[in-house]
């Protein structure tokens, strides 16, 4: 047994790199980049990060090759989705105002090799999203010179018919990237005022599309005659909510964001708010307008809005379309290129990424570095691959990462609070900072009433039991009093919010297998119906079951902050949907998804597992050796004592505390 024990050592040693957690800061106002956003600033970011080529571009295609006309209800149940996850990113962005958006909220609450990947396939997501928008840019302007520039890089240029590659470079793409790249590297002031103009124009072309495309709508757009409202029935609207994803995932930005927010607190939920409201009423309104004005099986997918109005006779309504499609593109260009350097640098401050990404430039207090790599590399797919491929690929990653910041909420809201909890005479992590307080400096902690109490150092949990037992509100991430004498036996001796981390692993487990079976089951595996429902019966208790376990135990309270409603309900119901999303998805995208995760790891283990700051700050030496000692009285007595380098303890001690003599109850811990 020894021996089996020696040589599991290694195996948990590594399984606790792999699952350490970040430890924040106490001032969490404290940053190297410059705060200065506004609310208003934070909510035009948003809007612009939704509203662009996923209104102008995939409004057409979606509603021409998966939908028809229900595409409005795709985007109402893609909105309604996002809505779930807008609230888990509301809730991080005010409670942690830290640049990294999901990756930081994974960081705190699940573990390092979970956020690194969640931040991985964030900077695919971004990198997509850019070179998509790049590609439906220049779409656009290409169609207002009647292709003149496609035509001419096919024949002056080169064009090639690889699988899952444009039929040429798109060269006119990869410039707007390059130059974008250029105007973000000039500070967070310039990308903001480019991003208010834009982003303003874009919504007087939206206006003007509304009413004077309402005015062109022709019901018989939507008769049997012409194919009906939902032609692909229920299976197209599922998969074209997928699809239509993509046009919400620009939110997060605000998270990303709130780094530099002059209040982050207030301005990241309701940015989050607003900015969500106006996108989605913006796509559901467009599709309308669109889908009535010509029929759905003619749109042209590179540029239906500007066309649609061509097709009615109105040239110039187009124009403005067009012209308005660009400044609306432009905005989410910005986004992306505002947003991806600062998880690349989130990364790369806390040691998982190459450090030659965390440089910040002094003047401009933003990572240039990053800015201009990572724009390089996204002109590079702007300019050879397709768009219909990258905007799939983009929502995966994009439905990923909203699962993980849901299960984040849900551990962090049923995890106790351990900064309400520290003892003042912790030792800070910091070489630099001054000493500790001199032995003969002490600190009473005095339970006067018959409560369960608990202390907590940096490093160990201490917990005072007291004679009588609690009749007040337990703490976060314990039982609840009311099902003690049933669950109590079973959970009762596991840590607080241990059984609540299990119950959110059997969430997703059980939501994936769940949707595995309602997705495949029928089909791809065909399974005899009296296996399909005990299955569907099985996976369905097991979400039930979690759910409630979680309902059951104690939530904080004490936050400030914007709080997600309903928990678990609500980010249980978004890990659900998104898992469910997910399945809608090609092979094709989990093949290239899984080559991503592969690359990923490789680069994890070859270098973020080695730097890891955490990691670094579990090596520095311990320097303080506390003691604690529960009196006869109740009292609490804290012993601070020096380590000397030669590893000796010195004797000096010190006790506050009423005089009297300790009981055998001791409890030693080193910090």
């Amino acid at each position: 047994m020894a021996t089996c024990a020696r040589g599991c050592n290694p195996a948990v040693r590594l399984c606790q790199k792999l699952n350490r957690l970040k430890t924040l800061d106490d001032d969490m106002m404290a940053t190297s980049l410059k705060r200065c956003l506004s609310t208003l600033d934070l909510t035009l970011l948003g809007v612009g990060g939704m509203v662009g080529s996923g209104l102008y571009v995939l409004t057409g295609t979606v509603a021409k090759d998966m939908v028809g006309p229900a595409v409005i209800i795709s985007f109402i149940f893609a909105g309604f989705a996002s809505l779930l996850a807008a609230f888990c990113y509301a809730e991080f962005g005010a409670r942690i105002p830290k640049t990294g958006s999901a990756y930081m909220f994974t960081y705190v609450s699940v573990g390092e090799i979970w956020a690194f990947l969640i931040g991985w396939n964030v900077i695919l997501e971004n990198m997509i999203g850019g070179a998509a928008v790049a590609r439906a840019w220049s779409g656009y302007l290409d169609s207002i010179f009647n292709h003149a520039i496609q035509n001419f890089t096919e024949t002056h240029v080169m064009q090639w018919n690889v699988p899952f590659l444009a039929h040429y470079p798109d060269l006119l793409a990869a410039g707007i990237l390059i130059v974008g790249s250029f105007f973000v590297s000039f500070g967070v002031q310039v990308s903001s005022y480019l991003n208010h103009i834009f982003s303003c124009i874009s919504m007087v072309v939206i206006v003007f599309i509304l009413v004077f495309g309402f005015m062109l709508a022709e019901p018989a757009n939507w008769s049997q005659k012409e194919g009906g409202f939902a032609p692909f029935g229920l299976s197209g609207i599922l998969a074209g909510s997928a699809t239509c994803f993509y046009a919400f995932v620009g939110f997060d930005v605000i998270a990303s964001s709130s780094e530099e927010a002059k209040n982050p607190q207030k301005a990241v939920p309701m940015a989050t708010a607003i900015s969500l409201g106006l996108a989605a009423a913006a796509y559901i309104l467009v599709s309308a307008v669109l889908t009535l004005m010509v029929p759905w099986h003619t749109l042209d997918p590179n540029s239906a809005l500007a066309d649609a109005f061509f097709r009615r006779g109105y040239s110039w309504a187009g124009i403005i379309v067009a012209i308005g499609s660009i400044c609306a593109m432009n905005t989410v260009l910005l986004c992306n290129l505002f947003s991806l350097p600062r998880i690349v640098y989130a990364m790369a401050e806390d040691g998982l990424f190459f450090s030659f990404f965390a440089r910040v430039n002094p003047i401009t207090k933003v990572p240039v570095n990053a800015i201009l790599v990572f724009g390089v590399l996204m002109s590079t797919m702007a300019l050879i691959f397709d768009l219909e491929a990258l905007v799939q690929f983009l929502s995966i990653g994009t439905l990923l990462a909203y699962t993980f910041v849901a299960a984040s909420v849900i551990v962090l809201r049923f995890q106790p609070d351990k900064t309400s909890c520290k003892g003042t005479a912790t030792t800070s992590p910091n070489p630099n900072a001054e000493p500790s307080p001199a032995p003969s400096e002490s600190q009473t902690i005095t339970e006067d009433s018959g409560e369960l109490k608990q202390y907590e150092s940096f490093s160990d949990k201490l917990q005072l039991v007291e004679r009588q037992a609690s009749t007040e509100r337990r703490g976060a991430g314990q039982l609840k009093a009311f099902c003690e004498p049933y669950l109590g036996r079973l959970v009762g001796d596991c840590e607080p919010g241990e059984v609540v981390a299990f119950c959110v692993l059997t969430l997703i487990v059980s939501s994936v297998s769940l949707c595995v079976v309602l997705e495949f089951g029928m089909k791809q595996l065909q399974l005899p119906l009296w296996s399909f429902t005990m299955l569907v019966v099985i996976f369905s208790l097991a979400y039930a079951i979690s759910m409630l376990l979680i309902w059951l135990h104690e939530p904080q309270t004490t936050m400030k902050t914007f709080q997600v409603p309903l928990v678990p309900l609500t980010p249980g119901a978004s890990i659900l949907i998104n898992v469910f999303l997910m399945m809608k998805l090609s092979y094709l995208t989990w093949i290239r998804f899984t080559v991503w995760i592969a690359a990923g790891l490789i680069v994890y283990f070859g270098y973020g597992i080695w730097h890891s700051k955490e990691g670094m700050r579990e090596q520095q030496p311990k320097d303080m050796a506390a003691r604690y000692v529960v009196l006869p009285s109740g009292s609490l007595v804290e012993t601070v004592q020096p380590v000397q380098p030669d590893g000796q303890v010195d004797s000096t001690a010190h006790h506050i505390s009423p005089s009297s003599a300790p009981t055998s109850e001791e409890y030693a811990g080193t910090r």
